[in-house]
C-alpha cells in the first residue's frame, strides 16, 4: 500500500490533465471576425452572429425556437416573465443545485419552493414536488444535474396533471438526450448556460429554448428592452410590447459560441465513451455508490461527473475524500451546499419584494431536505470533466486514487480525528 500525499507520498497523477477552455485558431478567427464588422454588441437583436448560432444551437439540441440571453440565470428568469408568472406565484426547484435556479423565480417576483431530491440521481424527486404542489404553483423547474437528467416523464405527468409550465435547467445538459429527445425541448422551456466552465462555452451566455413561436417573441421582446417581435418588427402603429430589459448576449459571444459548436460533437464522443470505463471501474471501489444511469437517457453529455462515498465505510466525510484527491493530481469538488444552507443563496439578507412579503417561506431552520443535505455534507464527490478528456489514463488515476485513499482510511481518519479536516 502507497502512502497519500497527505503522509509525505508521491501523488497518482503527475501530469496536469486537459485546460478547460479548449481555444484555437478558429475562435481568434471568429473574434476578429466580429471586431471588424462593427457589430459587437446585442443590438439590433439578433445580430448576424446570434441568429447563425442559434440556428446552430438547435440543429445539435433539438427544437425549433431559441432566445440568447446574457446569462443561463436570466433564461429562467426569462421564461418565467413569458409564461406570465409572477406576483406571489409559487415556482417548486431542487435542493441540489446552484442558487441561480432558485433565485430566478424571486427576480421574476414568484416564490421559490424547494424540495428534496431523488438520491439515485440527485435530480428533483418527482414524488418531492407533487406532494409540494398549491393553488398557487404555476411551475417546476427540474435541473439536469452532474451526468443525470431529471425523470422527465414524471415531470411532465405532474404538470399535466397540475396545469403547470415546465423549465428544464439544463445547464450541465447541452446535448443530452431523454428517448431521443434533446433536453430543454420536452418542457415548456429549455435553459443553457454557456458560462466559462461549461461543457459548451462562450465566456458568459446563455440560449432559451422555447416550446412555442408565441413564447419565443414573449421571451425575445423582455431580453430586448420591451421591443416586440412579432411578425412585422414591432415598429407598427398599435402593436403590443411587453416591459424588457437588456438581457442579450454579444455577437462576440455568439461567435465564439459558434466555434464552440464545432467542436463539441467530438467533446461528447470522447466524454461519453470514458464516462462508460469510469462507471465500470469506479464500481470497484469499496465505499463507493454510482448514480445508476437511467436508461431512457439515452445520450450522456454531462458537466461533471458525480458519485457518492459511504463515510461509514471511509471513516470521514466527503471533504476528506476530495482533499486527498486534489493532493493526488485529482481534479474534484464537493458540490453544492443543500439550497436551505447555501451561503449563495439567503434571501433574507435582500431587500427583495418576495422574501420580504413573505418572510414565513424562507424559513430555512425549519425545512427537511434529508437527501440533499446527506448529499452536500457528507456524501457526493464532483470529478471534473477534464479527467474525460485525458483518455483512459486519465480515468484510471481517478480511480487509483480512489483505491488509494481507501486503503489509506484508517490512518487517515486517525488524522482527521487529531487535526480536523481544516488542519490537514
Amino acid at each position: 500500500m502507497s502512502d497519500l500525499v497527505v503522509f509525505g507520498g508521491e501523488p497518482v497523477r503527475k501530469e496536469a490533465y486537459p485546460e478547460w477552455p479548449v481555444h484555437d485558431q478558429r475562435d481568434i478567427t471568429a473574434a476578429t471576425r466580429v471586431i471588424e464588422s462593427g457589430n459587437w454588441g446585442g443590438y439590433p437583436y439578433p445580430g448576424p452572429e446570434t441568429a447563425a448560432f442559434l440556428e446552430e444551437f438547435l440543429a445539435m439540441q433539438g427544437g425549433d425556437y431559441a432566445i440568447a440571453c446574457a446569462n443561463g440565470t436570466v433564461t429562467m428568469e426569462v421564461a418565467l416573465r413569458a409564461a406570465g408568472i409572477g406576483w406571489g406565484d409559487e415556482v417548486i426547484v431542487p435542493a441540489y443545485t446552484f442558487q441561480a435556479t432558485a433565485a430566478a423565480p424571486m427576480a421574476a417576483g414568484a416564490i421559490p419552493v424547494i424540495v428534496d431530491v431523488d438520491p439515485n440521481s440527485y435530480c428533483i424527486d418527482p414524488k418531492a414536488a407533487e406532494v409540494a404542489i398549491t393553488e398557487k404553483t404555476k411551475a417546476i423547474i427540474p435541473v439536469h444535474l452532474g451526468a443525470q437528467m431529471a425523470d422527465m416523464d414524471a415531470i411532465m405527468e405532474i404538470a399535466e396533471k397540475h396545469d403547470l409550465v415546465v423549465i428544464e435547467d439544463c445547464a450541465h445538459a447541452h446535448g443530452a438526450k431523454w428517448r431521443g429527445q434533446g433536453a430543454g425541448t420536452i418542457g415548456d422551456f429549455g435553459s443553457f448556460s454557456l458560462q466559462s466552465s461549461k461543457i459548451l462555452t462562450a465566456g458568459e451566455g446563455g440560449v432559451l429554448i422555447c416550446k412555442t413561436a408565441e413564447m419565443a417573441q414573449k421571451a425575445a421582446g423582455i431580453i430586448n428592452c420591451g421591443r416586440s417581435h412579432a411578425p412585422g418588427g414591432g415598429q407598427e402603429e398599435g402593436e403590443d410590447f411587453v416591459m424588457g430589459a437588456n438581457y442579450r448576449m454579444a455577437e462576440m459571444q455568439a461567435a465564439l459560441g459558434r466555434v464552440a459548436l464545432e467542436r463539441f460533437p467530438d467533446q461528447v464522443k470522447e466524454r461519453a465513451e470514458m464516462i462508460a470505463y469510469m462507471d465500470e471501474a469506479l464500481s470497484e471501489v469499496p465505499g463507493v455508490r454510482l448514480l445508476p444511469r437511467d436508461p431512457r437517457q439515452t445520450t450522456r453529455s454531462f458537466y461533471r461527473y458525480i458519485f457518492a462515498i459511504d463515510p461509514e465505510v471511509y471513516g470521514f466525510n466527503h471533504d476528506v475524500v476530495c482533499y486527498a484527491l486534489d493532493q493526488e493530481g485529482i481534479p474534484c469538488w464537493v458540490g453544492y451546499e443543500a439550497m436551505h444552507h447555501y451561503d449563495l443563496f439567503q434571501p433574507q439578507l435582500s431587500k427583495l419584494p418576495v422574501p420580504v412579503t413573505f418572510p414565513e417561506r424562507f424559513d430555512f431552520d425549519n425545512m427537511d431536505l434529508p437527501v440533499a443535505k446527506q448529499a452536500c455534507q457528507e456524501e457526493a464527490v464532483w470529478f471534473d470533466e477534464a479527467i474525460f478528456r485525458a483518455g483512459q489514463q486519465g480515468v484510471d488515476d481517478a480511480v487509483a486514487t480512489m483505491l488509494k485513499i481507501y486503503e489509506n482510511r484508517e490512518a487517515l481518519a486517525q488524522k482527521v480525528e487529531e487535526l480536523g479536516t481544516s488542519q490537514l
